[in-house]
């Protein structure tokens, strides 16, 4: 009897373990996840403890603050390249629904505005800076070029193979993609969708941008990090890649958003130029009264050479 109860024992235990362990969020290495008591899996976001959709595309807000949070029991090196731009990877504030707030200031006292992919535009200022709203990227021109070949792949398979990728991997309705090109070896992709067009079913183009990006950088988010990037079995290699962001409304790179410090440095610069400006319009007006003096002096002593 003791045996079978042991067995028995030992049964659940091995049972509750494997689902434990197949408790995963496909979609996003970064979460920790746990099965309640029926079974289900429960996966909540790293750095932000925010539950995630594990049957969708995690927003991109939640997966920045999940870099920046140090794994505990491990180190993780980033591999070249993580960084996107000048401002590199940075700590965001994200709102209840996983988006960007408006404003960002990386927990410290610089702050900025950002549009609804995380992408600061406008200049730097302090915590006193205001940021009205979170306006829109509306459209993400993807520049890509892939490694010298051969051969160039054939257009229409190319075209074809990554806008099959980007619907069934990244899930983007079809719509959403508004161009592929190819002309190798440069590809370019836009990916287009108003506030308007966007349902709460739909998943973020920003989103889908950087979860593209991180596949082609071999920093892949989903679980499984596998990812092989081809066209007709052939390997589509990928050595650059720029994403630009288009929002509803143009940044607004101002002085007006300019800091007390910055502005006094912008002043002394104008000032500095002005004065070096006038200092030399003074000094060749000086120069040339000379000229003029010692050229009437000559004039008036050949003419009383002339007299005499």
């Amino acid at each position: 009897m003791e045996s079978i109860l042991g067995a028995t024992l030992f049964l659940i235990l091995v049972t509750a373990s494997a689902a434990q362990n197949a408790c995963i969020c496909e979609t996003n290495k970064r979460t920790v996840c746990t099965g309640n008591q029926f079974s289900n899996c429960e996966c909540r976001a790293v750095g932000s403890n925010q539950p995630v959709d594990c049957t969708t595309l995690t927003s991109k807000c939640l997966l920045m603050k999940a870099e920046m949070a140090p794994l505990k029991g491990r180190r993780f090196q980033k591999p070249e390249g993580a960084f996107l731009d000048n401002d590199g990877l940075y700590n965001p504030d994200c709102d209840n629904n996983g988006n960007f707030k408006a404003r960002q200031c990386n927990q410290t006292d610089t702050c900025w505005c950002v549009n609804s992919a995380g992408v600061r535009r406008t200049v730097k200022g302090d915590k006193s800076m205001k940021c009205s709203e979170l306006v829109r990227t509306n459209w993400i021109f993807i520049n890509l070029k892939h490694k010298e070949r051969e051969a160039p792949f054939s257009e229409r398979d190319l075209v074809n193979s990554l806008r099959q990728l980007i619907q069934n991997r990244y899930k983007l309705q079809q719509h959403y993609i508004t161009a592929i090109e190819y002309d190798s070896p440069f590809i370019h992709i836009d990916l287009k969708q108003n506030a308007t067009q966007k349902s709460h079913e739909d998943v973020d183009i920003a989103d889908v941008a950087y979860y593209f990006e991180k596949d082609m950088k071999g920093d892949s988010v989903f679980h499984d990090g596998m990812f092989n990037l081809s066209v007709n079995e052939e390997p589509l290699d990928i050595e650059e890649i720029f994403i630009y962001y288009v929002d509803e409304k143009p940044p607004e790179f101002s002085m007006e958003h300019l800091t007390p410090g910055i502005i006094a440095v912008v002043v002394v610069v104008i000032l500095a130029i002005i004065i070096g400006i006038t200092v030399f319009v003074i000094t060749r007006r000086r120069s040339s009264g000379k000229y003029k003096k010692v050229e009437i002096k000559e004039m008036g002593e050949m003419r009383r050479g002339q007299n005499s």
